[in-house]
């Protein structure tokens, strides 16, 4: 039996421990390394800055002196075939945004431009109207004329658009900036008490009364409307109203009741030629729909005055505003406004052409050589335009005029008659 080796042991040596081996990570690397770029430098976010610089400078709202822009071209498909004249100033173009990301905007034109709202008077109507809880289509609309509208000498030089049934619409019109819900809140029904009794501590001599379009009720809002205007005439019974209505989902049952409420003035806005109504107006509306509304107004009561507004600068042709003269005069409208379309906002439809002054006033001239009563035309002409007003006041006074003269001449001879 073969003999064991002794182990040995070192008495002096220090414990051993085993320690795991670990095995590098794999890199690959090239053989000459690739510079390091530098960091771009933080840029802040600049959302509200780039929407600032895109829309209409603070200086364009109260100033028509040009800066130091570019000048484009205007060009119009509404213009006449011979050319008008070229007296109006071209548009003018500006670059606008972040530097990497500049792009170039035609800016308002300078017919277009109107002083900020701040006259006493505006303040003081601006109060009335918040006191009484009642609302305009001068402020909801944002149209540039409140100034103009709101800020006369005094209150029976002012005007101003009521708008009733609230502030919110049913129908969502591509050029409409008033908001819009499907389920408004209800009437109030102190809304035409109120109405009447802001109207008459105003003075006014002509009034303008619209509404939202309240497809939410069975009818329409037809009733609300006209018990605002009895209201208004028991408080003012020399007053003259004017309603802008809409098309109450093509009711003329409600169109009679409207009219036959002791207004003056009936009002329908048709807002565009007829090819372009699906694509301008919600898809409720039409253009057909709203002649009949406003053939129905007409034979609604002897001697009504129908009136009617038509937006430029949408993309329509010179044939299209044509045919749509032509709609008009059969069925027997008075009078009929030119304005140019402005977008409300980013969210509503673009402005395809900024009208000239001289085409308004060309289209002003066939409206009135095509027998129209009056004709309101130009850029900043909206559907209750101050100067129309002037114009259809004094017409209505002088028809009642007429009608008292000849009242009187009936009375006499019947007087005279008994008398033999």
């Amino acid at each position: 039996m073969a003999a064991k080796a002794p182990r040995l042991r070192c008495l002096y040596s220090s414990t051993v421990t085993s320690v795991p081996f670990v095995r590098p990570p794999l890199t690959r690397s090239f053989a000459t390394e690739a510079p390091v770029p530098n960091p771009a430098p933080h840029r802040p976010t600049t959302t509200f800055r780039d929407r600032l610089n895109v829309g209409p400078s603070f200086d364009e709202f109260i100033t028509s002196s040009p800066s130091a822009e570019t000048s484009a071209p205007t060009s119009s498909n509404t213009s006449p075939s011979s050319d008008p004249p070229t007296s109006d100033p071209p548009l003018r173009t500006a670059l606008v945004g972040p530097a990497n990301r500049k792009r170039q905007i035609t800016r308002l034109p300078t017919w277009l431009q109107t002083p900020i709202p701040n006259s006493p008077n505006y303040k003081r109507i601006k109060s009335d109207l918040r006191g009484l809880n009642l609302h305009t289509v001068c402020e909801e609309a944002r149209c540039p004329n409140i100034n103009d509208c709101w800020g006369g000498s005094d209150k029976s030089a002012a005007t101003a658009t009521i708008m009733l049934m609230g502030d919110t619409c049913t129908r969502g019109c591509r050029f409409c900036s008033v908001k819009t819900s499907r389920a408004p809140p209800p009437l109030d029904p102190h809304e035409p008490e109120h109405t009447a009794e802001a109207l008459k501590r105003w003075g006014l001599g002509y009034v303008v009364l619209t509404s939202v379009d309240r497809d939410d009720l069975a009818d329409g809002g037809a009733r609300h409307f006209a018990e605002t205007v009895r209201k208004i005439k028991d408080k003012a019974p020399g007053m003259l109203v004017e309603a802008l209505t809409g098309d109450y989902a093509g009711d003329l049952e409600m169109v009679d009741l409207v009219a036959e409420s002791g207004l003056d003035v009936y009002a329908h806005n048709v807002e565009t030629v007829e090819a372009l109504t699906s694509m301008v107006r919600d898809r409720r509306a039409g253009f057909r729909q709203s002649l009949r509304v406003l053939e129905r107004a007409k034979g609604a009561r002897e001697g009504m005055i129908t009136k009617t507004s038509v937006m430029l600068g949408l993309g329509e042709t010179e044939e299209q505003l044509w045919e749509m003269l032509r709609e008009l005069r059969k069925v027997d409208v008075d009078v009929v406004t030119f304005g140019q379309y402005m977008q409300p906002t980013k969210r509503h439809m673009p402005v395809h052409t900024y009208v000239t002054p001289a085409v308004f006033e060309t289209w002003k001239q066939r409206a009135l050589d095509m027998g129209f009563l009056y004709c309101a035309s130009g850029p900043l002409v909206r559907s209750s335009y101050k100067a129309g007003e002037a114009f259809i006041e004094n017409v209505i006074k002088k028809r009642k005029g007429r009608r008292d003269v000849t009242m009187a001449e009936d009375l006499a001879e019947i007087s005279k008659g008994a008398s033999i």
